[in-house]
């Protein structure tokens, strides 16, 4: 039997960049609800797993000390980010990632989960593993960005070479390019990290073309698909299933780890992707599949981007339904929708699969289309 463990929310409610901030810990917490409520979590071949935070020594792994202790100053006395050291950083007030109180302990506890899952995986106590505090995966090695202190992601992998793991996959299906995580791993033949995103042509953070293949020993360990705005849902899911899937394969690593944005959607407010509800069962089938054939079943799931409220939950219920094997009934719980209306104050969809059509231009669409699937076919032909 496939045993399939889920970490608690370590770190999300205390990850809190502000009221008006994008990245809201409620979105994350509505999604474990949602999958408790559909009963995911109650099954017999489930085991909830409770996170500890991650040690200096551990975030340290990816992180300069410097930065750490700095992320400490900022954490401990906020007001102090007002300063031009603390734009050097990345964690200036006013930024992407503000400093905020408690910010090394909530991003640790995130650390922490991600190295959770990532152990429990490795030790054989789960095949696989959803962390959906993680996902953090724009932090540098020594600078905070695109709402990321740590990159729990990064922290998780060099936790699992450290096991003893000789080869990891990370795969990023974020609409933002995996930035953080690929330019850690940059230079290292360990990791092979995938990214399939909207082009930094258009969004942030700006990264992510096809030319960014890795360097020196790592050289052609990073692969990138950066598609345009409005391309839609088929070559996203090309990406994935012609170009990252192969390469994972013949990468044949110990575990695969991957980075669960939903951001690409349509109804995302910060991207312009506009993939449909409809690509994400498939995704994750697709990418439980690769788990399978490339890992022997090893697999991290971890969150990741995603601002509307009203796709988040249905998404990574949808996902966390994949890896154990469920059937989820279409209508979304009841008791699980009053609660979301409780806290939120309006109604949420009422419907799992519900989606509305894109409202971009049937032209547009096909224009970015055609360019899309180019980009596609270029990446396959670089990876080949």
């Amino acid at each position: 039997m496939t045993m399939t463990a889920f970490v608690d929310r370590a770190g999300l409610e205390a990850y809190d960049l502000g009221d008006d901030h994008p990245l809201s810990p409620a979105n994350r917490e509505l999604a474990a609800e949602l999958i408790r409520a559909y009963g995911l979590l109650d099954r017999p071949d489930v085991e909830l797993l409770r996170a500890r935070p991650a040690t200096d020594e551990e975030i340290q792994r990816v992180h300069a000390p410097a930065y750490v202790r700095a992320v400490r100053q900022y954490g401990a006395d906020p007001d102090l980010a007002a300063t031009w050291e603390a734009a050097n950083w990345g964690l200036a007030r006013g930024g992407d990632t503000p400093a905020f109180r408690g910010m090394h302990e909530a991003a640790a506890a995130v650390c922490g989960a991600s190295i959770t899952a990532a152990m429990a995986v490795w030790d054989g106590r789960a095949d696989q593993v959803f962390s959906v505090a993680g996902g953090l995966h724009h932090a540098f090695a020594n600078r905070a960005g695109g709402f990321c202190v740590y990159n729990d992601a990064a922290v998780a992998i060099a936790a699992l070479l450290d096991a003893g793991a000789e080869r990891v996959a990370y795969v990023d299906v974020d609409v933002h390019h995996g930035d953080g995580t690929q330019f850690i791993f940059y230079e290292d033949p360990r990791v092979l990290t995938c990214s399939v995103h909207e082009s930094g042509r258009y969004l942030f953070p700006g990264t992510g073309g096809l030319a960014e293949r890795g360097s020196g020993a790592g050289s052609g360990t990073s692969i990138n698909v950066p598609l345009p705005a409005h391309s839609g849902t088929a070559p996203y899911l090309r990406a994935v299933e012609d170009v990252i899937a192969p390469a994972v394969r013949r990468f044949r690593p110990d575990v695969v780890v991957t980075q669960n944005g939903v951001d690409p959607h349509h109804a995302d407010p910060l991207a312009h992707l506009q993939v449909t509800m409809d690509a994400f069962p498939r995704l994750y089938r697709t990418m439980h599949d690769l788990a399978r054939d490339a890992a022997a079943g090893r697999w991290v799931a971890l969150g990741g981007g995603g601002y509307n409220v009203d796709v988040l939950p249905r998404a990574w219920t949808m996902l966390f339904a994949e890896m154990v094997g469920a059937t989820l009934d279409d209508e979304i719980p009841e008791e699980w929708l009053v609660m979301a209306r409780t806290r939120l104050g309006r109604d949420l969809t009422s419907r799992l699969s519900a989606d509305p059509e894109p409202e971009v231009p049937v032209e547009e669409r096909m224009r970015a289309d055609a360019e899309a699937h180019r980009i596609v076919d270029q990446a396959a032909a670089l990876v080949t």
